[in-house]
């Protein structure tokens, strides 16, 4: 589901998904755009009604939006649902490609987005650090986001948009990059 039905009773909702399960339709269903208690309230319905449930969330979640970090994510790692974020590169600012005071480039997703959220001084100045910490391991921020989300053992995969294939080839070879505890240590107080 990729976002909450206020006006579908969660138990209608979940027996619909739990009947393609159960016509071998789909394998498995998961949610995204969930708030906790939106989760925690079809985990303990599916539960109650001893049915299938959200196996996967996907949240909006990188290093400069982490409002999941406070109840979503403990929630999946005591009930055991995997976790996939999405704009992992916040838009692509987390690339590196965007400078201060440069006009954002034609085509670009954060032409579209907020950027005025995401492209703020405080952000800039933290994508310093992070070029910079990343420089000195032979690596791009790119590379960093993921590996700093991947960290966590309860991040199931990463969902990385792309525009052009030399994205997909990018996105796809950061998996090589495994943070010690204290190289995650050291981001997130950089992110803090």
């Amino acid at each position: 589901m990729h976002w909450w039905d206020p006006y579908t009773p969660v138990e209608e909702t979940l027996r619909a998904l739990d009947d393609l399960v159960s016509q071998g339709k789909v394998r498995y269903f998961g949610c995204s755009n969930f708030d906790a208690w939106q989760v925690c309230e079809s985990v303990w319905t599916s539960s109650s009604l001893g049915i299938n449930s959200f196996v996967s969330v996907q949240p909006h979640y990188s290093m400069l939006e982490r409002s999941v970090e406070k109840e979503l994510i403990p929630f999946c790692e005591k009930y055991d649902l995997g976790i996939l974020p999405y704009f992992p590169l916040a838009n692509g600012f987390l690339t590196g490609k965007y400078k201060r005071d440069q006009a954002i480039p034609d085509g670009t997703r954060l032409q579209s987005a907020d950027r005025f959220e995401v492209m703020s001084e405080k952000n800039f100045d933290i994508l310093d650090k992070l070029i910079e910490f990343s420089s000195e391991r032979g690596k791009s921020v790119l590379d960093l986001a993921f590996a700093w989300l991947l960290w966590n053992k309860n991040i199931s995969s990463v969902i990385a948009g792309a525009t052009k294939p030399e994205q997909v080839t990018s996105n796809a070879s950061t998996c090589d990059w495994d943070l010690s505890d204290e190289e995650y240590q050291e981001v997130t107080a950089i992110l803090d």
